[in-house]
Formats: C-alpha cells, sequence, structure tokens
C-alpha cells in the first residue's frame, strides 16, 4: 500500500485574505482503492463524473491574480467527495449521470473510513489550517459544471455563483457585477448553494467567513489558455466586490 498525497497547495504562505479551494480538482484513484480501479471505463473518467473538469488550472491561475493560497483534492469525488458532509448519501456515489460505479457498488462502512481517515480528512485538516491562518481570511470555491447533464436541457450559464441564505454578503454583489460584465450567471444554478456539511459549511459558514463559491461551465475552461483567461476576468471582479463591501 503506497503512500498518496490527499491534498496539493499551492502559494501556501502567501499573504492574501482570499484562499482558493478546489474540491472536485482530480480524478485520480489511489492504488490502495480497488487496486486504482473503479471499473469505470476511462471516458467515464475523464468527464464530469470524476472531478471538476478544468477547475484545478483555474483555481491555480486565480490564486496566482489574487497572490493568494490554493488548495486542491488529489483525489476523484468517486472515491470519496470532499464536498460532503460524513454522514451524507451521497458521500460515496454509486450511481452518476447514469453510469454504475462497480467499485463502490458493496464499500462497507470499514471501507468507508478508511477513505475517509486517508483522504477526506486530511485535506479538510490542511484546508483549516490554510483559513486559519489569518482572522480575515475569504473563501472563494473553485468548482466546473458540465453544460448538459444525460437526458436534459443545456445549461445556459457561463457562470454558476451558489451561496447559502446563511451568508450571502459576498456573493449577491458578485452576480451582479459579473452580470454587469455581460456574462451569463446563474444565482444558485445550476445547483442549490447550501448543503449541511460541505465545504463551504464546514470552513466559512460555521466559522463565519466571508465565501462564495464559483461554478465555471467546463466548456469555457479546457485549456490552460482559457483557464488562465477566466482566471484574470474573476479575480478583477473578486477584488472590486470585496473592496466595496469594506468600504
Amino acid at each position: 500500500m503506497t503512500q498518496h498525497p490527499a491534498y496539493n497547495t499551492h502559494g501556501a504562505e502567501r499573504p492574501s485574505r482570499w484562499l482558493i479551494t478546489a474540491d472536485h480538482a482530480s480524478n485520480t484513484v489511489p492504488d490502495w482503492v480497488n487496486s486504482g480501479d473503479l471499473e469505470i471505463s476511462q471516458a467515464d473518467m475523464n468527464r464530469h463524473i470524476a472531478y471538476d473538469v478544468g477547475s484545478l488550472g483555474l483555481a491555480r491561475h486565480l490564486a496566482d491574480c489574487l497572490d493568494a493560497p490554493m488548495i486542491a483534492s488529489n483525489f476523484s469525488r468517486l472515491v470519496i467527495d470532499p464536498n460532503r458532509g460524513e454522514d451524507d448519501p451521497t458521500l460515496v456515489m454509486r450511481l452518476y449521470d447514469g453510469t454504475i460505479i462497480p467499485a463502490n457498488r458493496h464499500v462497507d462502512d470499514a471501507e468507508v473510513e478508511h477513505r475517509l481517515s486517508r483522504l477526506y480528512r486530511p485535506y479538510h485538516g490542511a484546508l483549516a489550517d490554510l483559513a486559519g491562518q489569518r482572522d480575515d481570511t475569504v473563501i472563494c470555491a473553485i468548482h466546473s459544471f458540465t453544460p448538459c447533464l444525460k437526458g436534459r436541457q443545456p445549461r445556459p450559464w457561463e457562470i454558476g455563483v451558489l451561496h447559502s441564505h446563511q451568508d450571502s454578503r459576498l456573493a449577491v454583489p458578485l452576480i451582479a457585477a459579473l452580470r454587469d460584465e455581460g456574462y451569463c450567471v446563474g444565482d444558485n444554478e445550476p445547483y442549490s448553494g447550501h448543503l449541511p456539511g460541505d465545504s463551504i459549511d464546514r470552513h466559512a459558514l460555521t466559522p463565519g467567513r466571508l465565501n462564495v463559491l464559483i461554478e465555471l461551465r467546463n466548456d469555457l475552461i479546457e485549456t490552460d489558455d482559457q483557464q488562465k483567461l477566466w482566471a484574470e476576468r474573476l479575480a478583477s471582479v473578486l477584488e472590486r466586490v470585496l473592496a466595496g463591501l469594506a468600504a
């Protein structure tokens, strides 16, 4: 059984208030999880069910633009989903967007605990440490979404801004600012912005930190150049909106 780092950081010592996170950055399966094979096709491992396509590059470029630290998971969401509470029934998915995950069909409590202890908890521990480096940390979680789920209508949004009713201080003016720039922006679309026990709930809402979750449609961030372009666009607006809150 080999060591497999649960997360990667970038610019961990940077001074910015911003902390950029990428919960679903990787489609990696550690070799100690069913010999590194979830028993689905490589095509499925390369699509949104296994990770947020383009999110790692976007998060890294955004962190560079903001001179901010970044933390990214280093395991597929299909192994265990770091953006779910430990008691969430979708923590280990057995079916996702029409694809059965054979290696997860008979996962028992002991195996879930193993994945929690080796991947999920180390990632969240490191995220908590980074967030705690400043008293005024602002968390910006980066995700991506597929343009169309199987059998569903195409999703029109370029950007989704997700937020909880418990704290929309940053999200609401960000939505307005992005729409002013001419982007098609979903307000808590294509997903709801609050899931008890998720990363924002755990690291931002509970301790009272400013936060926002940004979803980019993944066909817009397929290449490094696209990721860099969107990072620059987002950084400019994020900085302006945060400065407006402090004024």
